[in-house]
């Protein structure tokens, strides 16, 4: 684990800072771009991960991004209940045009352009959750009352399952 230095990284770290939140990116040398390597990577659990599923709106065309706990499948159905539209598939394109992002380091917060955002009530379980910072090798710690006033979103049942 080290400082943040890939400019995408810092732009995330500069983000939170602007947000008044007093935490720090750290990037690592092996990738963290799925659950089970950021928890490795870091030493915590796959649940403690708060990982960035991203959906597309059948009908608006909106990036639907969803927080959720590392060790839990997405309800599509569930998420699209609570959007009020169907679900699309979002490949690769459409997440790094939507949220700025690759896959795999799609962080919670400095989308490109405006996203609906759930967050997993699961995440509430701990006290640290740990979310990507931009890239598929970095994170964050934060709280999860921390996640919920960063991003404004609700809390949802979102599990699958």
């Amino acid at each position: 684990m080290k400082p943040a230095s890939h400019p995408t990284a810092l732009r995330t770290q500069q983000l939170l800072h602007d947000t008044g939140l007093d935490v720090k990116v750290v990037e690592f040398d092996q990738p963290t771009r799925t659950s089970a390597e950021a928890a490795a990577a870091i030493g915590c659990s796959v649940a403690e991960i708060a990982k960035s599923i991203v959906f597309r709106g059948a009908d608006s065309g909106q990036a639907i991004v969803v927080v959720a706990s590392g060790d839990n499948r997405v309800s599509e159905e569930k998420v699209a209940a609570l959007v009020g539209e169907k679900l699309k598939r979002a490949d690769a394109d459409f997440v790094r045009s939507a949220t700025g992002y690759a896959i795999g380091g799609v962080a919670p917060l400095g989308h490109a352009q405006p996203v609906r955002l759930l967050l997993d009530t699961d995440l509430q379980r701990f006290t640290t959750v740990w979310a990507a910072a931009g890239t598929p090798f970095s994170v964050f710690p934060l709280a999860p009352a921390q996640l919920a006033t960063l991003t404004g979103a609700a809390w949802s049942d979102v599990r699958a399952g």
